[in-house]
């Protein structure tokens, strides 16, 4: 399945950020409740890159939903995002 060019642009800037900014994009989304085609390329990139780094995303992410509800934090010993 070829990605969408809007995909591409995001994974491409998050492949140059740090992972405490990574957490700082996503805690911005908490709590947005809007929906659109472009915000779903920007979510997937993101998560995308926070697997690509090899950071457990389980307390957020089940590979089918990604959750908005609370704001995380990158836990460095665990390799993890938690609550």
């Amino acid at each position: 399945m070829q990605q969408s060019i809007y995909y591409i642009k995001f994974a491409l800037q998050f492949a140059d950020l740090q992972i405490t900014e990574l957490v700082d994009i996503f805690n911005r989304q908490v709590g947005n409740r809007g929906w659109t085609g472009m915000r779903a390329y920007h979510n997937q990139a993101l998560i995308d890159e926070f697997h690509r780094r090899g950071i457990d995303v389980s307390a957020i992410y089940d590979r089918a939903t990604i959750s908005f509800a609370h704001h995380i934090r990158y836990n460095f010993f665990q390799n993890k995002l938690v609550l």
